[in-house]
């Protein structure tokens, strides 16, 4: 008993808070332009360069060790289409339209049929109908949904939401359609709904469809001169500012490599385990809140309800702990997990879910799941 309490009291003592770059950054210094750039990184590494924050471009910038390197591409591109994303900015993934939608058009924002042989799914609209509309909402703890039963047009419906809850709801996976088609069932509501869903005009896209909304752009950027400026570089003359140009042209550039991947097969715990040792460095461990965001961007593109996690339940000492060696003291738990654990019945892993707010829970370790590897060799 006292060995046990001895080990408790040494893990406590070991948290220690890490800090950590969710990208590598690599220079090339060989002129292409910028399709070709895009191809080498993503033959080599991940892709061209995204960047998140200022923290991103000083790790860039300190890639870049030629001092006579005057411009750089990075991986920002207008699209040139039309896209579809959510009023929460997040990128529309999962798409449930009805056979023959979206037919384009004016009709740029999204709604959920109710009724008739598209019960659930979506039609595409003009934004300027009036319907009723549903929210994420916190004041909703057991759905996260509100019903609002105006008829507004899209722009003023998601003004509500915003002001008055979090956003116009979000459907990020099938599993969330269903909750939402069931929450418009036990609310006898009748009606055709605005959910979040609208179109951007020829957007600035990341290639690798990054939903980063960072941007550095130098004064009277991007200018888009001569119609024809659909791609990004650095301007080391003007520190680090950016640039819109055309792609054609040739220059050195920045790829990255991301620390942490997304694996969409599902095996079990002990096999993902396996899988990430053999291909990269180990399952991602969550140790603090800055590495539980790249978590949450990573997650959403699971096929799976929730995504493994290095994290593993002792039942010697009664303590979960990363397989990495850190002990867990940041948490983040959903409620009723990460406590007590029944050892009698089975191991127990760690799993992050991929939807809602995207907390910690507790699965037996048989089942099987989409994972998270790491490159971090810390």
């Amino acid at each position: 008993m006292e060995q046990t309490q001895y080990l408790i009291l040494l893990l406590i003592a070991l948290c220690s808070v890490s800090e950590c770059v969710q990208r590598q950054y690599h220079f090339i210094n060989v002129r292409k332009n910028w399709t070709e750039a895009q191809r080498f990184c993503r033959e080599n590494y991940t892709d061209l360069a995204t960047v998140d924050d200022m923290n991103d471009m000083n790790e860039l910038k300190k890639s870049v060790n030629d001092g006579g390197v005057q411009d750089i591409w990075i991986g920002l591109q207008k699209t040139g289409v039309d896209k579809w994303q959510w009023s929460s900015g997040e990128p529309a993934l999962y798409l449930n339209w009805a056979s023959g939608q979206p037919n384009a058009g004016d009709q740029e924002c999204a709604i959920m049929k109710n009724g008739g042989w598209s019960n659930g799914q979506w039609h595409d609209l003009s934004c300027s109908d009036n319907i009723n509309f549903i929210c994420n909402s916190s004041n909703n703890m057991s759905t996260g949904l509100v019903f609002v039963n105006q008829t507004k047009n899209w722009t003023y419906a998601q003004s509500f939401c915003r002001q008055n809850h979090i956003d116009l709801v979000s459907v990020r996976n099938l599993n969330e359609n269903q909750q939402i088609q069931k929450f418009i069932n036990d609310n006898h509501i009748s009606t055709d709904v605005w959910i979040g869903l609208f179109t951007v005009k020829a957007p600035l896209q990341w290639s690798d469809q990054s939903n980063s909304s960072f941007r550095n752009w130098g004064p009277g950027e991007p200018d888009n001169h001569g119609g024809n400026e659909n791609c990004t570089m650095i301007k080391q003359s003007a520190q680090g500012q950016w640039a819109d140009i055309s792609c054609n042209y040739q220059f050195p550039f920045v790829c990255h490599e991301d620390k942490l991947i997304l694996i969409n097969e599902t095996l079990t715990w002990t096999e993902a385990l396996r899988y990430c040792r053999q291909n990269y460095t180990d399952l991602v461990s969550v140790h603090s809140g800055q590495m539980q965001e790249e978590v949450m961007n990573v997650v959403k593109r699971a096929s799976t309800e929730a995504v493994w996690l290095g994290l593993r339940h002792s039942c010697t000492v009664g303590l979960w702990f990363w397989v990495s060696g850190e002990t867990v003291c940041y948490q983040n738990w959903a409620p009723g997990n990460g406590t007590d654990e029944d050892c009698e019945r089975t191991v127990r892993s760690g799993a992050v879910q991929s939807g809602g707010d995207q907390r910690w829970i507790s699965r037996p370790e048989h089942d099987k799941l989409n994972f998270i590897c790491s490159r971090y060799e810390d």
